[in-house]
């Protein structure tokens, strides 16, 4: 169904934002035989170019990174202290394992105060993230030859399958490079209507920071998001809380907290879903963004943007959770996207698929 040990390659290598190098330098190697041109621009986002037969502009943005953290001190015994690099929840982190990236990498141990030695009132509060410490086991002395402040950590888990799933750590967002990639491969050597530009971005997880200036530079006429979105389809969870459900299909964005996807896309995604039998569900997710806003927004004159998510379960926890029959849906749906974007109405008017008025203003081009 899809190329679980590339998905695996994918969500193993380390990047945490702003320290993207090893997840780079793989992206290179997979994406540069699938397009006619590759680059990375300064702030190290990679543009991967499929020349199309019209002159206009689609960007696809994946975001690398993955959240992490950040050495910020090393005491007299060797404990690190740190910093997050994105959002977690703390209560996730007890006694978990990471990589410290320094001159090498070291596996620790994330600590914090054993529960036998807590007053009750400790015991019902949630720890913050500065009462946590890691454990490399070894001296102070020891640990300085390798780290510093400043190095990166990453999580340690490596991906597994489960039944129709896989989990893993970093399927946010490693899920949605899994997806561009193939997605550029199932392109390679058709025609397109359109320049695409498949972004794989920075610092998504600190504040879209790469999409912004990947679109400013590229100034998208189109755009397509691709990230993952909640999948709240627990037990003690009421229907109308769940945003998606996995096994359910790709799941089509409507809005999240800081984007309003185009009408025109959102429509143009459920048709093309449904005209190539490809399950799909819709998405409104309550707080959170991703990339699309930068792809909306930060280009000259805007782009008619939407997304592509991918449902997940245990979001931003130590291991995450998505269906692989909805990776693949994703798949296809953005393979049909980028194929037949110039087969359909972009105009203001055009409402489902039907116009609200005569097309009497068919003459002026938007773009």
């Amino acid at each position: 169904m899809i190329n679980v040990e590339l998905l695996k390659k994918t969500c193993e290598t380390p990047g945490a934002p702003g320290y993207e190098q090893r997840i780079r330098e793989f992206i290179l190697a997979e994406v540069t035989p699938l397009v006619d041109k590759v680059e990375v621009d300064a702030m190290g986002n990679v543009v991967a170019i499929k020349k199309g037969q019209q002159d206009k502009k689609v960007m696809v943005a994946a975001h690398m990174d993955e959240i992490g953290f950040i050495v910020t001190h090393i005491d007299e015994d060797g404990f690190i202290r740190f910093h997050t690099l994105g959002g977690f929840d703390p209560k996730t982190l007890t006694s978990q394992r990471v990589i410290v990236h320094g001159r090498k990498d070291f596996i620790g141990v994330m600590g914090s105060k054993p529960i036998h030695l807590m007053k009750p009132e400790e015991r019902n509060k949630q720890l913050p993230i500065s009462e946590y410490y890691i454990d490399l086991g070894m001296p102070r002395d020891e640990v300085v030859k390798y780290i510093a402040v400043g190095d990166s950590i990453t999580r340690e888990r490596e991906l597994i399958e489960m039944g129709n799933c896989v989990n893993s750590k970093s399927l946010d967002n490693r899920v949605s490079v899994f997806i561009l990639l193939e997605t550029l491969r199932a392109l390679k050597g058709q025609a397109v209507p359109y320049d695409i530009y498949g972004v794989f971005t920075v610092q998504e997880e600190v504040g879209l920071r790469g999409a912004i200036s990947s679109a400013h530079l590229i100034d998208p006429d189109f755009g397509f998001g691709l990230d993952v979105t909640i999948a709240f389809d627990v037990p003690g969870a009421q229907a109308h809380e769940y945003v998606t459900s996995l096994g359910k299909g790709a799941a089509i964005k409507i809005m999240d907290g800081m984007t309003i996807c185009d009408y025109r896309m959102v429509n143009y995604m459920k048709k093309t879903a449904d005209a190539h039998d490809i399950p799909w569900q819709p998405e409104i997710l309550p707080a959170g963004g991703t990339d699309t806003a930068g792809i909306q927004r930060y280009g000259k004159k805007g782009a008619i943007a939407g997304a592509i998510s991918i449902p997940l379960r245990n979001m931003h926890q130590t291991i995450e959770m998505a269906n692989k029959a909805d990776i693949k849906h994703c798949i296809d749906l953005l393979t049909h996207c980028l194929s037949e974007l110039h087969q359909y109405d972009w105009s203001f008017e055009n409402v489902d698929g039907k116009r609200s008025k005569p097309a009497a203003g068919d003459s002026y081009d938007f773009l």
